[in-house]
């Protein structure tokens, strides 16, 4: 049975390398991948209920198409509404 010595250096290395893949795995799509949204994928992107969305285009905040009975939201207007809302 061989044996492998494990050091700091590798560890290090190995932890670069699990960041790495981790943050691609939680990258959100660009606008360019997706210009236009569905209400479900709206909801799973800011963690809010079907509720809340519905206030959000009642009071014009977010702004949306609908075609037939689905409703569209531009990326770029969720971008917009979430840096509007910033905090220092």
């Amino acid at each position: 049975m061989a044996v492998e010595i494990i050091t700091k250096d590798d560890l290090q290395v190995f932890r670069v390398q699990l960041l790495n893949d981790i943050k691609q795995l939680l990258v959100v799509p660009t606008q360019a991948s997706k210009p236009w949204l569905r209400s479900h994928e709206v909801r799973k992107l800011l963690k809010i209920s079907a509720g809340t969305l519905q206030k959000l285009r009642i009071e014009g905040v977010l702004r949306y198409t609908k075609v037939g009975t689905i409703l569209y939201y531009r990326y770029e207007d969720i971008v917009k509404l979430l840096e509007s809302n910033m905090t220092a």
